[in-house]
């Protein structure tokens, strides 16, 4: 029987405190960057409606902290999108996973290799053909061994 579970409106505060945790390792700190609550406190309303919905676009794979009741000890994140088909993908499904993370006391247990198989499967299932992520450099082994390969990322960003 698998550790992996779908995460419920229940688990959307562990799910954001997990989010922290892997922003924190990927990005550096900078001066009067310490809004985390800011942010959670309204992004949660919004997570939580996701979480309710396990027919959407969205979902979240995670694991129970083995031994911190109601706390999570890792899970994988991510949405199923549509862009206009091409070849290899003539459906446009794309999955793009965009958080995982293992709570620090929680690591080396096989747990974020777990949730991403879940995750991955999640997106076949909805009959995505391809998987993007952004790798940190401590990751990244983890997401070469489930076969992802680096691309060259003409990526460009505007804030709304």
């Amino acid at each position: 029987m698998s550790l992996v579970r779908r995460a419920t409106p229940e688990d959307a505060a562990e799910v954001l405190r997990l989010r922290q945790v892997m922003i924190d390792s990927v990005f550096a700190k900078g001066p009067g960057d310490d809004g985390a609550a800011d942010w959670h406190g309204e992004s949660l309303p919004t997570l939580r409606a996701r979480l309710a919905a396990p027919d959407g676009d969205f979902a979240a794979f995670v694991i129970d902290h083995p031994d911190r009741p109601g706390a999570l000890a890792a899970l994988a994140v991510g949405t199923v999108d549509y862009r206009i088909g091409r070849a290899g993908n003539p459906h446009g499904r794309v999955g793009h996973v965009f958080s995982v993370a293992t709570d620090p006391d929680a690591r080396r247990r096989g747990y974020a290799r777990a949730c991403m198989e879940e995750l991955l499967g999640w997106f076949r299932e909805r009959g995505a053909r391809q998987a993007d992520l952004n790798a940190s450099a401590e990751a990244e082994p983890l997401y070469a061994a489930l076969g992802f390969v680096r691309k060259p990322d003409p990526s460009m960003r505007l804030a709304l």
